[in-house]
């Protein structure tokens, strides 16, 4: 069972833990058609009738482009101690080939100073699901080109930030832009194909690998390379041998197929045997595996919640409630025969359940399957239907909740040997959450979207707390 969401006993976390936010390029930059940037499959997808609610898009965002100084005036006030953002790969290599724009990596190479100039460690992420387009006409991450061109891409923003970045994350959540982006199509770029879906996680992988020694062959020996990915926590609903199955299945296809290859160099043959009739795998080259099977310095990992699975009972009918967005095309290839259950408890704005055990259960599982590597918490967080009051404040207690629990379960974990060194809440703002639009809110910090205005909620305000002390304050005195 979930921990109790409203501790009373403060929890005080080891002295060089790094308190940090989290964003990503298109959700909150905007100034899409300036200083030579050219569209995103998130441009194309997001500018197509029907993809995203209201036909939302990010050409303006939150307009952190033009407002970085004040956004980083912002996390100091908190008092973070890290800030993770990614780069749009359009605005620094249009064509995603090429030499670089540089006025694009001038953008961050400000943004950068300036958190410096704050005492910020900035935390790179070099792609967070925004292909430049030409590379998608091209065949997008189903085709191996795309590999090749983002270890050019990578060695060229490690040269010129590598001198100042300590930290590095090559790809944000591969199996959202494989799975959602090529197989359910609810993600850009919108496509439902089973085979390129599985393709598009193969060179994904290899992008990371050719991306990480790009990295390193350009940059100080003292930087970090990571990744950052979404690992499920799935639970079989019994422990039935056929829902035992299932969820071997569905964690094959959210897990095994990125930390096979990454930490053990190799995919799961349970992968192979539930994909045989989906692909023969034929576009995994000699040598493929080696490249991918990079030492990482770090890992990054993403929880927001658990996954509950069962075999399949024809009898079912009804939308697939895996929390992944609506689609007649599933994310899952070859496991049509597993069903997806709602988690029992109190969920958040997206549907989804809050349970913090699934966060320590994740960070328990990879201090088991990677002993040794460090690992920080990349993203974790919840939207609400936070509203201003009449005086302008923002009171959001159920956030400050989750995050208390959340936070709670990653201390448990460090005195459970975890090696955890951070902590990244999504998100710093307000923003675009994709296929959403604006309609869900996972910032700390509340945007008025008509006038850009950033009031800290009273999240922020406790979170900056943490950051300050090194100590969660009891929920009910937070509030």
């Amino acid at each position: 069972m979930p921990e109790p969401a409203t501790p009373a006993t403060p929890v005080t976390f080891p002295p060089a833990f790094l308190w940090g936010a989290a964003t990503s390029a298109y959700q909150i930059e905007g100034a899409v058609r300036e200083d030579g940037r050219t569209p995103s499959i998130w441009d194309t997808f997001s500018h197509t009738p029907g993809k995203t609610a209201g036909g939302e898009h990010g050409d303006i965002a939150v307009d952190h482009y033009h407002r970085f100084r004040e956004d980083v005036a912002l996390m100091a006030e908190l008092g973070l101690s890290a800030y993770r953002f990614s780069i749009s790969w359009s605005r620094v290599q249009p064509t995603g080939r090429g030499p670089a724009v540089q006025v694009g990596l001038d953008f961050y190479r400000k943004l950068v100073d300036e958190l410096l100039e704050h005492g910020i460690k900035p935390a790179v992420t070099l792609y967070h699901w925004d292909l430049p387009q030409e590379l998608e006409d091209a065949g997008g991450w189903p085709e191996r080109d795309t590999a090749l061109r983002f270890a050019e891409y990578a060695q060229i923003v490690g040269e010129a930030l590598g001198d100042r970045v300590e930290q590095w994350i090559t790809l944000n959540e591969p199996w959202c832009s494989a799975f959602l982006g090529y197989g359910s199509g609810v993600h850009a770029p919108g496509r439902t194909d089973p085979e390129a879906s599985l393709r598009a996680a193969h060179h994904l992988n290899l992008a990371h690998g050719l991306g990480t020694s790009a990295l390193r062959s350009v940059m100080p020996a003292r930087n970090s390379v990571a990744i950052s990915l979404n690992s499920a926590v799935v639970r079989p609903v019994s422990q039935e041998a056929a829902d035992l199955a299932a969820a071997r299945k569905i964690d094959d296809l959210a897990n095994g197929v990125f930390h096979g290859p990454m930490l053990h160099g190799a995919y799961p043959e349970s992968l192979f045997a539930a994909t045989e009739l989906v692909t023969d795998w034929s576009y995994v080259l000699d040598g493929d595996l080696r490249a991918i099977h990079q030492p990482l310095d770090a890992l990054g990992l993403n929880y927001y919640t658990p996954s509950l699975v069962s075999a399949a009972d024809t009898a079912m009918t009804g939308p697939r409630t895996d929390g992944h967005g609506a689609s007649e095309h599933t994310p899952w290839p070859g496991a049509d025969d597993v069903a997806f259950h709602q988690t029992p408890g109190e969920r958040t704005e997206m549907g989804w359940t809050i349970d913090p055990t699934g966060l320590h259960d994740l960070i328990m599982r990879y201090t088991r399957e990677a002993p040794g590597l460090p690992l920080y918490i990349t993203e974790n967080g919840a939207a609400y239907d936070d509203k201003p009051d009449p005086d302008g404040r923002v009171h959001d207690p159920e956030r400050i909740a989750y995050l208390h629990g959340h936070l709670a379960a990653v201390r448990r974990a460090i005195s459970d040997g975890a090696d955890v060194r951070g902590y990244y809440l999504w998100s710093l703002l307000d923003n675009f959450e994709w296929a959403y639009g604006y309609e869900k809110r996972f910032g700390a910090v509340y945007v008025d979207y008509a006038t850009l205005a950033r009031t800290p909620k009273s999240s922020a305000l406790w979170y900056g707390q943490a950051a300050r002390t090194g100590t969660l304050a009891p929920v009910e005195t937070a509030q």
